[in-house]
């Protein structure tokens, strides 16, 4: 049975309705996929920009601290060893690249995982057209209440001069994050309350938002 839902309006109205794809948001959510995919995304967030020093790279200690014998200490050849206070740091961390490989295939099931998730919580909505006549937040705010939407919301949105005025109307909001259709991903869905489409950024199984989402993290 298809999943039908209401084209809301920025006023709170209806303006019809609209299926959702089965394939994309009728699916059993696989949780493998999803933590891999999810995983991957964060882990390629992280700058990976840490370094300490080792004992090579500290400033100081060429020289024998004491002689070898006779002294009754330990016997040290350098006072920048690990164990010395202001020493070289063993085995610390130094630059590295986090991002991990994933399966285009895996990224995909990930996403429509997500988008189903949403779907059968009832967390997706369908907007008609965003209609801001300039970007304004106090009209963002209107719409959020017109719209009962809460938490933290996720616009997808497209490339016309409608959408990208919609975008700098709730740019000040920070329980609102906008991403483009090509964009979206399985993170994204599932750290937001709820996920808001247009009409042309609905994912389809025969149209190009869904696999141009999906190519989004296939370099993670």
């Amino acid at each position: 049975m298809p999943l039908t839902l209401d084209v809301r309006t920025p006023d709170g109205g209806t303006a019809g309705t609209v299926e959702l794809d089965e394939a994309i948001f009728g699916i059993e959510p696989n949780m493998a996929a999803l933590h891999q995919a999810v995983t991957a995304q964060r882990a390629a967030r992280r700058s990976g920009s840490h370094s300490t020093l080792t004992r090579a790279e500290v400033r100081g200690g060429g020289a024998k601290p004491w002689r070898q014998k006779g002294t009754g200490r330990a016997r040290h050849g350098s006072i920048r060893s690990p164990q010395w206070v202001g020493g070289g740091v063993a085995h610390g961390p130094k630059p590295r690249d986090y991002r991990q490989k994933v399966n285009r295939k895996t990224v995909r099931l990930a996403l429509r995982s997500a988008l189903s998730d949403r779907a059968r919580s009832e967390r997706v909505m369908v907007i008609d057209e965003w209609n801001f006549a300039q970007p304004r937040t106090k009209d963002a705010i209107a719409v959020l209440e017109n719209l009962s939407l809460s938490g933290q919301v996720l616009l997808v949105l497209g490339n016309s001069p409608e959408h990208r005025t919609a975008d700098r109307s709730f740019r000040n909001l920070p329980s609102v994050r906008a991403v483009s259709a090509a964009e979206l991903n399985a993170y994204d869905i599932l750290r937001s309350d709820w996920l808001v489409f247009t009409r042309d950024t609905l994912p389809t199984s025969t149209g190009p938002t869904s696999n141009g989402a999906a190519s989004g993290e296939d370099d993670q």
